[in-house]
């Protein structure tokens, strides 16, 4: 319901501003001809209707974004409300059940490791949503040591698999040939945090089966590469730059099946760049899979030296 009453509301405002644009254009012919002979009127009239119609347009793009926004940040409301209540709901219910009856113990273990999933799910969705207002506090972009970043993905899968309940070979990493180090300069617990999330985003996204190859590589010998490619659900291609907005999910009813809060990528982007990289996704299309491209600068390169600054988006 609340969607509908968005989509007309977007409506509404895209045909008021187009008939209000009508009309002011309309004033402004009618103007120019009755005062075609004077010149200095005919010269103000022009430009007092283009300020007119530029306030229009600009009035009418700024309510369609806002309420965009809401709805996006509803969204995110619903999803975070899930998100907290449903492992908060299994942990009661578990506890519960221990509390009223005894058990064996055999049963009593696998209660405790379902509490315990449920729990690191839990804190997996608050410690997203405090590192989205980490990002933007200066003082973390001084607090940079140089990262191996194998050893790093390394531990990365390890959590997945073992947060995922996976085996061990639904996530591998390709071996990297000769004894190549491959080292960047940043912030050791927001890296994990984005390769965190990109593991798991290609294992939520994988829901017929988890098949994720990463690969580490040097590129344009400044750059460190990972390339997270898994075998799910894939996406179109007007939506592979769409996904890293804040609090977006991708429309349709295969992909709202899957539970997110829209934050995870939004993350991984700008731990990218404000460690002076990027990522990228790419996909063949629908239920071909997705790769998924975070490049880092090498530690000592040029590009790490001059790192981009932290986006003002991310105050927002």
């Amino acid at each position: 319901m609340n969607f509908t009453r968005r989509r007309g509301a977007i409506a509404f405002f895209i045909t008021l501003g187009a008939l209000l644009v009508g009309v002011a254009v309309t004033l402004n012919i009618g103007w120019i001809v009755l005062n075609e002979r004077k010149v200095a009127l005919a010269v103000l009239g022009v430009i007092l209707f283009a300020l007119l119609i530029a306030g229009l347009v600009l009035n009418t793009v700024f309510l369609v974004r806002e309420v965009r926004r809401n709805e996006r940040q509803d969204s995110f409301l619903n999803a975070v409300t899930h998100e907290l209540k449903t492992p908060i709901a299994s942990i009661r219910l578990y506890l519960e059940t221990l509390q009223r009856r005894p058990l064996e113990e055999d049963q009593r273990q696998q209660f405790y490791a379902s509490m315990l999933a449920d729990s690191d799910r839990l804190l997996a969705t608050v410690e997203q949503v405090l590192k989205a207002g980490q990002l933007g506090q200066r003082d973390r972009q001084q607090n940079r040591t140089i990262v191996e970043m194998q050893p790093l993905v390394e531990e990365c899968i390890a959590v997945a698999l073992q947060r995922h309940h996976l085996p061990p070979d639904a996530i591998l990493l390709e071996p990297i040939p000769g004894d190549v180090r491959l080292n960047v300069r940043g912030i050791a617990e927001d890296l994990r945090t984005a390769i965190l999330n990109l593991l798991d985003n290609a294992v939520k996204y994988s829901p017929d089966g988890v098949d994720v190859h990463c690969t580490l590589s040097i590129t344009n010998y400044t750059n460190v590469t990972l390339r997270i490619t898994d075998t799910g659900v894939g996406l179109p291609v007007d939506q592979l730059k769409r996904i890293f907005r804040r609090f977006y999910r991708v429309p349709g009813r295969s992909m709202s099946r899957i539970k997110g809060t829209g934050l995870g990528l939004f993350l991984v982007r700008n731990i990218a760049r404000q460690h002076g990289g990027d990522v990228l996704a790419s996909s063949p299309g629908l239920n071909e899979g997705t790769t998924v491209t975070l490049t880092l600068p090498l530690a000592g390169s040029r590009q790490q030296l001059t790192a981009k600054k932290p986006s003002r988006r991310v105050h927002e």
